[in-house]
């Protein structure tokens, strides 16, 4: 087992420049961060959370912003041995944790209809409760670089919309409060190639709402989307990245309408 402040310094050499690097770029190009933040930084148990958590405590010594962090894990029904396997990542990597339960799998599954849809708005909006129950301003979450791309294109080809996920959000029903996603410029190869150093394991989907149903088409469709831009990436290199810069070059000039808070407008030129 390497100790945990191996896998900590891992992130300062062996993966500064594609983890350490990149995810402080996106803290100062986004401004996630105001003195005085406090922050509850959510771990699901996965390997992208459990990542997020380590480079926030390292960041907190480093900012140049001062800010604190809590760990907050979730439960929302998993079974007995997933809830073990995330307890035992987090002191592994000894991180200090304050864990909550939830019934969302439970109430989620009696959904006949879009019951994932469901799931994450609960999910989402408990983490945000919990999180001003503890002092906290903002949640971090564990979205990375591939997940915006994913999302991306997905809201292309399945919503007809260009949607993005954007690295800062403000809490509709949580006044006050703001979602950061400091992993936006971290690619997940990069988040696999340091599991695999530390030799570092982790859960994947503890999702119990797709156990016996068919419930999870959104994380089939997402895995198609993964896919197509595999075979994409083949004949087009670096079809991410440009993906990536137009989220950042919005051409509003050329577009037809827009859309912003709810309401919907054209933005063709008048005669």
């Amino acid at each position: 087992m390497i100790p945990s402040d191996s896998v900590r310094e891992s992130l300062r050499t062996t993966f500064r420049t594609t983890i350490w690097e990149p995810f402080c770029r996106a803290m100062e190009t986004y401004h996630l961060l105001a003195e005085g933040d406090r922050i509850a930084v959510c771990i699901s148990g996965g390997k992208d959370s459990s990542l997020l958590a380590l480079l926030m405590e390292v960041y907190t010594r480093e900012s140049p912003v001062p800010f604190e962090c809590v760990n907050l894990i979730m439960d929302p029904g998993y079974r007995p041995e997933i809830r073990s396997q995330v307890e035992e990542n987090a002191r592994r990597l000894s991180l200090s944790c304050t864990l909550f339960e939830s019934d969302i799998f439970q109430v989620a599954s009696s959904q006949t209809r879009n019951p994932c849809f469901l799931c994450a708005r609960m999910r989402r909006g408990c983490l945000y409760e919990k999180a001003r129950s503890l002092g906290c301003n903002k949640i971090a979450l564990g979205h990375h670089f591939d997940d915006v791309i994913e999302t991306t294109v997905m809201a292309m080809l399945y919503g007809a919309q260009l949607q993005a996920m954007p690295p800062i959000l403000r809490a509709r029903n949580f006044p006050g409060m703001q979602l950061i996603r400091p992993l936006y410029q971290v690619h997940e190869s990069s988040i696999l190639a340091w599991c695999r150093v530390n030799d570092l394991h982790f859960i994947r989907c503890a999702c119990r709402l797709t156990e016996s149903s068919d419930s999870g088409r959104e994380n089939s469709k997402r895995l198609e989307i993964k896919n197509l831009l595999k075979s994409l990436e083949e004949d087009f290199p670096g079809v991410r990245e440009r993906v990536f810069q137009a989220i950042h070059h919005l051409e509003t000039d050329s577009m037809v309408a827009v859309k912003q808070g709810g309401i919907t407008r054209t933005v063709l030129p008048e005669d």
